[in-house]
């Protein structure tokens, strides 16, 4: 890795086993019997994401809470629907099924075998983490999520970008600021406040009803910033219209409270942790080699470790 320029790499880990459950069969199993597709799928994904973009660090990033209650205080009906009354399953939903549930700890094994920190926060969400890491990083950012919110840490002067996955892996979106400019009309220090009042059904945030994108971008354009418009809305004399004026109004209780919940926390108290990508030596190449047999993972382990640099 020498003579590289150092460069993080953050996980929206559970992200990525989600896709991975849903995107690898689950005839993948284990010699005992237990399902392995999620920890096959993650191990390959990580595989293929670090001999793609060459990071020298690498953060697996976790959802210690993937609903906190401090935001469920906040707007009631936060991911309500991805808890347990959901029937129909798909890649954004919570409820986590019991065969990925039994993975989660091969899969936190597997990482920290490779020596792949895990950094959760407690009450807090991977967003959250990544947030953070990505505000406070001493150097360029990849952050590796499916999730549309972290547009919002896209920073060109930092070079924070994103690798969008919401397509597949074989269909990888960079996002920096000219490409949210380019896919939004507005800058990524605005996608928050965009993204509020768009509201997300995915997250059950209900946005201001009758404000669409296009409206959204519109009125940041105009007016800045979600207090911009605010402050437009109380004033009689500005630009607004009566109509876009009254749908803010009759949103006043939601407009309050939500963009605490839509904007990510960028200054948890995080460990520190050595997240250098360090070459594998023979003893941890072995070791992974075993826990690959116990758990059939043993093609998986074999790309992983031919990703990561030799010692």
């Amino acid at each position: 890795m020498g003579g590289m320029t150092d460069r993080l790499m953050l996980l929206d880990t559970a992200g990525i086993y989600f896709r991975a459950f849903y995107g690898v069969p689950d005839s993948v199993t284990a010699p005992d019997g237990t399902i392995v597709n999620a920890a096959r799928g993650t191990l390959d994904i990580v595989a293929r994401l670090v001999a793609q973009f060459q990071p020298t660090h690498l953060v697996a990033c976790w959802d210690d809470d993937w609903r906190p209650q401090w935001r469920v205080d906040l707007i009631p009906s936060y991911k309500t629907h991805r808890v347990a009354e959901v029937v129909e399953l798909g890649p954004d939903v919570e409820d986590v099924p019991d065969p990925l549930t039994a993975q989660v700890p091969i899969i936190a094994e597997s990482l920290t075998l490779l020596g792949i920190p895990i950094v959760g926060a407690a009450e807090h969400e991977a967003d959250d983490v990544i947030g953070t890491l990505a505000s406070t990083a001493p150097m360029p950012v990849d952050v590796v999520t499916g999730d549309r919110d972290l547009f919002q840490l896209v920073d060109d002067a930092r070079d924070v970008r994103v690798i969008y996955t919401g397509r597949g892996m074989s269909n990888l979106e960079i996002l920096d600021g000219a490409a949210v400019q380019a896919k939004y009309g507005i800058s990524p220090a605005q996608y928050a406040d965009f993204a509020t009042m768009r509201g997300d059904a995915s997250d059950g945030l209900p946005g201001v009803a009758g404000v669409g994108e296009k409206t959204a971008a519109g009125l940041l354009r105009d007016f800045g910033s979600l207090d911009g418009i605010l402050a437009a809305v109380a004033d009689p004399g500005s630009a607004l219209s009566a109509g876009v004026r009254a749908k803010l109004l009759a949103a006043a209780d939601y407009l309050a409270v939500a963009p605490k919940v839509v904007n990510v926390v960028r200054d948890l108290d995080l460990p520190e942790v050595d997240a250098r990508i360090r070459p594998v030596d023979a003893e941890t190449a072995q070791a992974a080699r075993e826990f690959a047999e116990r758990w059939g993972l043993a093609s998986a382990m074999t790309r992983i470790l031919g990703a990561l640099p030799a010692a």
